[in-house]
């Protein structure tokens, strides 16, 4: 693999209220669709030559949407367990438990871990770099991008910012090692106060 084409989903019916989502099997609110519709060409420029996407129907919606509805499904994609958060409001959850959770270090009840997850997410990159294709394209989540810079190339989750709905981060591998070669990029521009 030379090149790791990481999208996340756009908006959720979920993500527009603020409300997490987990594994939840939210669909995309119609903003969602619109953004998702507004990345294609980008995505489409960019040649993948495998698509892999996360079995959660807001990534498969993505997915199609992208141009690619024959995406192979790929549970290891799925976003992060937030267990007994699922749901619920951002700005109902006690502040210090959230930013914990976000840098990698707290577990909601009946959650997955940061290491869990992380290692999960990892097996669906060995997986992808197996099948010997150049450019691979992950629709997935936020949080898997997340664990991925952090797994790839060692960003660790409290130094990045929310990925931004409908983004594509790319990754590119040489002499074995990824480096990172765009992040958060959306049609509009940077997003900064983006929805988990």
């Amino acid at each position: 693999m030379k090149r790791l084409l990481l999208v996340r989903h756009g908006e959720s019916v979920w993500n527009a209220t603020r409300r997490l989502q987990g594994q939840a099997d939210i669909p995309l609110s119609e903003r969602g669709q619109d953004q998702v519709r507004a990345l294609a060409p980008l995505v489409a420029r960019l040649a993948p030559d495998l698509v892999l996407t996360s079995d959660l129907q807001r990534a498969r919606q993505s997915a199609a949407l992208l141009g690619h509805p024959e995406a192979r499904l790929q549970p290891l994609l799925r976003e992060i367990s937030v267990g007994d958060w699922t749901g619920k409001s951002i700005d109902a959850l006690d502040p210090a438990p959230y930013q914990g959770w976000r840098e990698g270090s707290h577990v909601p009840e009946g959650g997955e871990s940061w290491a869990e997850f992380s290692a999960r997410t990892g097996r669906a990159v060995g997986g992808a770099q197996a099948e010997g294709q150049a450019t691979v394209l992950m629709v997935c989540h936020g949080g898997v991008i997340r664990a991925l810079l952090d797994r790839l190339i060692g960003l660790a989750p409290r130094h990045i910012l929310p990925v931004g709905p409908a983004s594509l981060t790319v990754l590119g591998f040489r002499n074995g090692l990824a480096r990172l070669e765009a992040l958060n990029v959306t049609p509009g521009g940077l997003s900064l106060d983006a929805p988990d």
